[in-house]
């Protein structure tokens, strides 16, 4: 046993000497340890299934293939516009308006964006981005550069619809029938700032969102996907590549906003671009009043309570609504058996119903719920529409008293 001991103490001391060798090398040269590996573990699912590690051509995960379907067919609008000069100081409106005839005018140039949605060269963008412009050009992705033609505008979603003469022009494919649901995966592109195809990620913050004074009718996807000056008119599109919306705005962060941008659903986009293509002009419902939200009113502990329903501010002497003796302070209740929750919504059931059919509405008045028909008629043109405030004389209303 003994005769073992010396053997033991020798092959100790070649042991330790060779670990605080290999320590010495590491600490001075730790790129010699072998790399770990870089490639991502599988995610296990809650039933105990494992789940791929990633979802584009075996690397880390990537939206790549969403961005690279539809930043093709994504436009950069540029546009410019003959203003005249500012005078400060000058309040006179006729002094002003001589001064200003006799300057030289001064260019004003503007961004946006726009999505190619059909083959024939139809363009889907915002309103707001070739409003009153002089000039357009439209720059496609693969270097192209046109002068679109405005096909037709609609002021009441803050939509236009644009068309180029080209061949082999890629389209956008929009949203199938799955639904889009708050905190999904969006991606924004657009010409933010001049920067074309410019691709910001967020999520669905909120649907239908409303009252923010940005179109007569609003049914906003809110999104915290960066939507910058020139992204107007630009797509929002899911994780798949499909636009499900068209970027709108997004609050001013002067006022401390962040994150907070808005887009307009597909659906309703869809449904404008057909109408223009087919008309000329959006067909769309009205029947001559205005609403507000409908709220009970304690005067004595001044607070208010939101109800269903819309009320009634005003009407339009001799419109649809006047005709079936509609009044200030009325409560639709129901719209063609589809109970009405807030003005906004009972604003987009009347333009989504088709001119000239007859609808059924439910009427609150005094306490006393009783029903009518009306017929919806065409929506006038915005200078041929002037609420009163005031209807002094009605038709017979059926079943009131």
């Amino acid at each position: 046993m003994n005769s073992f001991l010396p053997i033991v103490r020798f092959v100790g001391r070649f042991v330790v000497l060779g670990l605080a060798a290999a320590f010495i090398i590491v600490w001075l040269r730790p790129q010699l340890l072998p790399a770990m590996s870089s490639q991502p573990q599988a995610a296990v699912t809650q039933q105990g299934e494992q789940a791929p590690a990633d979802n584009h051509q075996g690397s880390t995960f990537s939206y790549a293939d969403a961005v690279n379907l539809t930043a093709p067919a994504v436009v950069s609008i540029y546009t410019n516009t003959m203003v005249m000069n500012e005078l400060p100081g000058v309040t006179d409106p006729l002094f002003k308006r001589f001064l200003q005839h006799n300057l030289p005018k001064r260019q004003r140039r503007g961004l946006g964006s726009g999505v190619i949605v059909r083959s024939d060269g139809y363009i889907l963008t915002s309103n707001h981005v070739i409003d009153h412009v002089d000039d357009i050009r439209l720059a496609l992705p693969d270097g192209r550069v046109f002068q679109p033609e405005i096909i037709g505008t609609d002021q009441d979603t803050d939509l236009a619809v644009l068309r180029i003469a080209a061949e082999n022009l890629p389209v956008a494919a929009l949203v199938g029938s799955q639904e889009l649901q708050v905190g999904d995966v969006v991606l924004a592109i657009g010409n933010a700032y001049g920067l074309n195809n410019t691709v910001t990620m967020g999520i669905v913050s909120a649907k239908g969102r409303s009252d923010l004074n940005l179109s007569a009718l609003e049914d906003f996807i809110q999104t915290d996907a960066a939507i910058n000056a020139g992204n107007s008119g630009g797509a929002l599109i899911n994780a798949r590549g499909e636009v499900v919306g068209i970027n709108s705005s997004m609050l001013d962060q002067s006022t401390g906003a962040q994150g907070i941008g808005f887009a307009i659903p597909i659906a309703i986009a869809s449904k404008v671009l057909d109408q223009i293509v087919t008309y000329g002009s959006v067909r769309r419902g009205w029947i001559g009043a205005s609403f507000s939200d409908n709220h009970w009113i304690n005067r004595r502990e001044q607070t208010a309570t939101s109800l269903s329903g819309a009320r009634v501010e005003q009407v339009l002497t001799r419109g649809p609504a006047w005709s079936i003796g509609l009044q200030p302070g009325d409560v639709v209740l129901s719209w063609n058996g589809e109970t009405v929750e807030n003005s906004n919504q009972l604003n987009l059931m009347i333009a989504n119903t088709a001119p000239m059919d007859n609808v059924e509405v439910n009427i609150e008045r005094g306490g006393i719920v009783f029903t009518t028909s009306l017929q919806v008629m065409q929506q006038p043109a915005p200078d041929q529409i002037s609420m009163n405030s005031q209807v002094q004389s009605h038709p017979p209303y059926p079943g009131s008293s």
